[in-house]
C-alpha cells in the first residue's frame, strides 16, 4: 500500500482545461523538481532562441553594426528586468508560501497589491527611460557608428516595458502556485510571434514598413503585448486565484504589509540583478574599448552563454518555487533535499552543454557570425577563457534559490556584489595593461568561481533557514469578497465526501 505521503496530490490549476499541476510540498523531490523545472527551461530556451532569431536577423539582413548597437541596448534592457525581477519574486514567493499553506485569502491579496504596484513602477520605468536613452548609451561608451541604431532600438523597447514588466510578473506569479506549464506555452505564442515579425519589420517585406533595427525591437512590443492580453483573458476564464472579479478590485488598494514585503524582500533581489546587470554594463564599456568588432564577437559570445545558463537558471526559479511551498507548509527538511538535489542537477545540466559547445564551437558561433567575419575568431577566443566558467556558477544559481525562498534575501546580493564589484570589474580594470582584451574574459570565470565559493559558504553556515519572507502579513485575512476560488470548492467538496 502506498503511502499517501508518497503520492502527490494534484489540484485546480490556472492553466488550460483539465489541467492539474503537482502538489509542490509532498512526493518525490527528484522528479516533481524535474518536471516543474522542464517547462520553466523550455520558457528560458523560447526566450533566448528569440533573442539569437532577432542578433542572427539584425546581423545578416543590417550587419555588425546593428548587432553591436542591440548588444549595447540588450545591457539596459536586462538591466531594465532586472529592476524588476526583485519584486516579481518576492510576490512569486508569497503567493508559493500562501499556496502551500492552503491560504487562498493571503494570494488574492498579493496579487491586488502586487499588480498595482507594477503599474505605477512599469509606466515610471518605461517613461522616464524613453527620455534617458541617449544619455544611457552615451554613458556606456557606445560605438560612434553604432549609436543611432541603438537609440532607435532602445527607445521602442522601452515603450515595450510596461508589458515586459508585467508579463514577467504573471509568469512567475503561475509558477508560485505551482503552475510551470501555463507559462511555458504563453512564452511559447510570444516567441513564434516576434521570430514571425522580425523579419517582415526589419525589412519591410508586404505592406509593412522597413523600421531597420528598430523593427526588432517593434516585433517585441507587439508579441508582448498582444500574448499579455491573452494570458489575462485566460486566468479569467479560468478562474484563476491570480486575477480579481470585479467584486474584488478593491484589493487593488495596497496592503503596507505586502508591499513593506515586496519592497524590503524584493529590493535586496533586484539590487542583486542590478548588481549582475550593471555590471554587464561596465564589462561592455571595457569591450567596447577593442572596437565593433570585439563588440560584435562578445555580443555573438553572449548568445551562447544564455543557453548555458538555462538550465541553472530554470532549475533556481524552480526550487524557489518548491522550496517556498514547503516552507510555508512547515517542511523544512524537504528544503534542505531540494537543495541537494537541485545542485547535482545544475552540476550535470551546465556541464553537458559547455562540452557540446566546445565540440560545436565553430559551426556554432556562424550562427550569429557570418564564416568570414572577423569577429568570428574573436568570438572563439572569448569562449575559450569564459565559457566553462558558467559551471560553478550555476550551481550557485540553485543555491540562491532555495536560500531566498525563506526570505533571505541580502547575502545572495552581497555575494554577488564582492564577485562582479570587488573582484570581476577590479581584475579587468587592474590587468588590461598586461593581459590587453583577455583580462575582460579571464574575469568571467574568476567572478563566478567566488560566487560558488560564498554560496556554498553561506548555505552551509549561514543564518538563512531562520529568515521568513512574509512576518508581519497575518494569514487568512482578505475581506470576504463573496468568491469562492477553485481550490476553495474543491476542499469543500472533499469535505462533504469525508463527511
Amino acid at each position: 500500500m502506498t503511502s499517501t505521503t508518497d503520492q502527490a496530490p494534484k489540484r485546480p490549476a490556472s492553466g488550460p482545461p483539465g489541467r492539474t499541476v503537482r502538489d509542490l510540498t509532498t512526493g518525490p523531490i527528484g522528479s516533481t523538481l524535474i518536471l516543474f523545472a522542464l517547462p520553466v527551461m523550455g520558457s528560458n530556451i523560447l526566450q533566448s532562441l528569440n533573442g539569437s532569431a532577432n542578433a542572427v536577423w539584425v546581423s545578416h539582413a543590417i550587419g555588425e553594426t546593428a548587432l553591436a548597437a542591440i548588444s549595447n541596448a540588450n545591457n539596459i534592457l536586462f538591466l531594465m528586468l532586472g529592476a524588476v525581477f526583485g519584486v516579481s519574486m518576492s510576490a512569486n514567493l508569497m503567493i508559493a508560501q500562501a499556496i502551500g499553506a492552503h491560504d487562498q485569502a493571503l494570494a488574492k491579496k498579493v496579487v491586488g497589491t502586487s499588480t498595482a504596484f507594477f503599474a505605477v513602477l512599469s509606466l515610471s520605468v518605461g517613461a522616464l527611460g524613453y527620455w534617458l536613452t541617449p544619455m544611457i548609451l552615451d554613458a556606456m561608451g557606445t560605438p560612434g557608428d553604432a549609436r543611432q541604431e541603438a537609440i532607435d532600438y532602445l527607445r521602442v523597447i522601452f515603450l515595450a516595458m510596461p508589458f515586459m514588466y508585467f508579463f514577467s510578473f504573471m509568469m512567475m506569479a503561475q509558477r508560485g502556485t505551482g503552475d510551470s506549464r501555463s507559462p511555458f506555452w504563453f512564452s511559447l505564442f510570444a516567441v513564434s510571434m516576434d521570430i514571425t515579425l522580425n523579419p517582415i519589420l526589419i525589412m519591410g517585406i508586404g505592406p509593412f514598413p522597413r523600421l531597420g533595427v528598430a523593427g526588432s525591437a517593434a516585433s517585441t512590443l507587439i508579441s508582448q503585448t498582444v500574448t499579455l492580453a491573452l494570458m489575462i483573458a485566460i486566468l479569467y476564464r479560468k478562474r484563476s486565484v491570480l486575477v480579481l472579479r470585479p467584486s474584488e478590485w478593491g484589493l487593488l488598494k495596497p496592503d503596507l504589509a505586502i508591499v513593506r514585503s515586496l519592497v524590503f524582500k524584493g529590493l535586496p533581489m533586484a539590487l542583486q540583478m542590478l548588481v549582475v546587470s550593471g555590471a554587464a554594463v561596465v564589462m561592455i564599456s571595457f569591450v567596447n574599448r577593442y572596437g565593433s568588432h570585439t563588440a560584435a564577437a562578445y555580443g555573438a559570445a553572449i548568445q551562447v552563454w544564455t543557453y548555458v545558463q538555462m538550465p541553472a537558471m530554470a532549475l533556481g526559479a524552480a526550487v524557489s518555487s518548491m522550496a517556498a511551498q514547503n516552507v510555508g507548509a512547515g517542511r523544512m527538511d524537504r528544503v534542505d533535499k531540494v537543495a541537494r538535489v537541485g545542485s547535482l542537477y545544475a552540476l550535470a545540466c551546465t556541464a553537458g552543454p559547455v562540452v557540446v559547445i566546445y565540440a560545436l564551437e565553430p559551426w556554432i558561433m556562424r550562427a550569429f557570425l557570418p564564416a568570414t567575419s572577423p569577429s568570428l575568431p574573436i568570438a572563439l577566443h572569448i569562449n575559450s577563457f569564459a565559457l566553462w566558467g558558467f559551471i560553478p556558477l550555476g550551481i550557485a544559481f540553485v543555491l540562491f534559490g532555495v536560500v531566498r525562498a525563506t526570505g533571505a534575501v541580502v547575502a545572495p546580493l552581497a555575494i554577488m556584489f564582492i564577485s562582479m564589484w570587488l573582484v570581476r570589474i577590479p581584475f579587468t580594470d587592474l590587468m588590461q595593461t598586461r593581459l590587453g582584451a583577455d583580462a575582460v574574459w579571464w574575469s568571467f570565470p574568476l567572478g563566478s568561481a567566488m560566487s560558488f565559493a560564498l554560496a556554498l559558504a553561506y548555505y552551509r553556515w549561514g543564518g538563512w533557514r531562520k529568515a521568513r519572507l512574509m512576518e508581519a502579513t497575518p494569514r487568512g485575512q482578505a475581506p470576504d469578497l463573496g468568491q469562492a476560488t477553485p481550490d476553495m470548492v474543491e476542499d469543500a467538496e472533499v469535505a462533504g465526501q469525508e463527511a
